[in-house]
């Protein structure tokens, strides 16, 4: 049995920014108490996972405002008004990481905060590397780390890598797409 979808009965804006907005949505279910939701707005976001021809993965450490520490995460942005998310992918590689992808390949996705968020993220790996440099965007310094596959769980199981968005991305590229091109492979 599927569960009941409210009816939204009024929209309330109450900030529009550059790249979030949030509303109010009042909603109720059919005969039932209304209820408000809080939601954040946002154009969604890609994340790349550039593998080297080595097969090391490319990270980038920077300093989060939000979070006040520095974090090691997967190259991300947000999608630009007229930009598809393939083409956001290939210009974040090259902001944050400094490379061109010859290859982009999308392996999934995912919601990151369905609770409260429009945001979806839509989840690239990029091959066949070539040093190509887009200017980074202002406020950001990067540092570019090169890690292996075999890495990545005690990244996450220490707590170097606590960024969920890098986490989810990093395990769909070590469980399914990378079996997927070693038996290509084979």
């Amino acid at each position: 049995m599927r569960p009941k979808r409210p009816t939204i009965v009024a929209v309330e804006r109450k900030y529009e920014g550059n790249r979030i907005s949030l509303r109010v949505d009042r909603a109720r279910f059919e005969n039932g108490p209304k209820f408000d939701r809080e939601i954040v707005e946002h154009p969604g976001s890609v994340v790349v996972i550039p593998i080297t021809k080595n097969g090391k993965i490319l990270l980038v450490r920077q300093y989060r405002i939000p979070a006040a520490r520095y974090l090691l995460e997967v190259s991300a942005g947000t999608i630009e008004k007229g930009e598809s998310p393939d083409i956001t992918a290939h210009r974040e590689l090259q902001e944050e990481v400094g490379y061109k992808a010859g290859t982009l390949t999308q392996i999934g996705g995912s919601w990151v905060a369905p609770g409260y968020s429009t945001e979806y993220t839509y989840t690239f790996v990029a091959t066949d590397l070539v040093p190509s440099v887009l200017p980074s965007d202002d406020g950001e310094d990067i540092a570019v780390e090169e890690v292996g596959f075999e890495d990545l769980d005690r990244l996450i199981s220490t707590g170097e890598l606590e960024d969920q968005m890098s986490i989810a991305a990093l395990l769909i590229a070590k469980y399914v797409y990378k079996p997927i091109i070693v038996n290509k492979n084979k």
